[in-house]
């Protein structure tokens, strides 16, 4: 099949294109985007990889679904797109990076900055009915995902997971502590973030982790 996908993570992730589960989702996505509005727009399903080619990964953060409000959704986990309202998760994201670094809480809540610099934005689920939240779950997303997580955890070393809450916990259950960083803490959502997210130092412990390895750390 051809998936318009950057290059490096078109090699990596090859055998997945020719599944069964994946054929099936791609004829279910295709037919989704016909009939009904879906987020993100079609040519953003794969943003978070064509930002942040395999190699160049450092910083894995895992979500769950895209945003479903008009404009939200840019393909990249937790952002949205310049000029779009902040989301509560995205708000406290921005306040704990805020009291861990000090850095100002920027004016945009489009996370492309981070990406570029690395940063892995990765919904389990790709897509999304508008206003229904967990509507393409289920549907063979959460494989690829967990093939493209699993391809970075074994082929690539010191990497940061970020896991935020049980969902994504499980998800990175398998990752090897031993090779990389793995933080993991409630998710930052008002109903929990401030049970353990507000003072979790998750970035400012991941760039100490970066330098320690010789990277550059992540402007946040």
């Amino acid at each position: 099949m051809n998936v318009q996908i950057e290059e490096s993570w078109k090699q990596v992730l090859a055998p997945e294109f020719e599944k069964d589960y994946f054929v099936r989702l791609t004829d279910f996505v295709r037919q989704e985007y016909r009939a009904t509005t879906i987020y993100p727009p079609g040519r953003l399903i794969f943003n978070a990889f064509n930002l942040c080619p395999f190699d160049k990964v450092k910083v894995v953060i895992i979500g769950q679904d895209p945003y479903h409000g008009p404009g939200q959704a840019h393909g990249l986990c937790f952002s949205v797109n310049d000029g779009v309202a902040f989301p509560p998760s995205l708000q406290n994201i921005f306040k704990e990076i805020h009291d861990d670094l000090g850095t100002p809480i920027p004016a945009s809540g489009n996370l492309t900055r981070w990406a570029e610099q690395g940063v892995l934005l990765l919904n389990a689920t790709l897509t999304v009915r508008a206003h229904q939240a967990g509507s393409h779950q289920n549907k063979g997303w959460e494989e690829f995902t967990d093939a493209a997580i699993r391809a970075l955890a074994e082929h690539r070393e010191h990497l940061v997971f970020i896991l935020w809450g049980s969902y994504a916990q499980k998800k990175g259950a398998f990752i090897d502590r031993n090779k990389h960083l793995v933080l993991t803490s409630v998710h930052p959502s008002p109903l929990s973030a401030y049970h353990g997210f507000f003072g979790n130092k998750h970035f400012s412990r991941t760039n100490e982790y970066l330098i320690q390895h010789g990277e550059t750390p992540i402007q946040w």
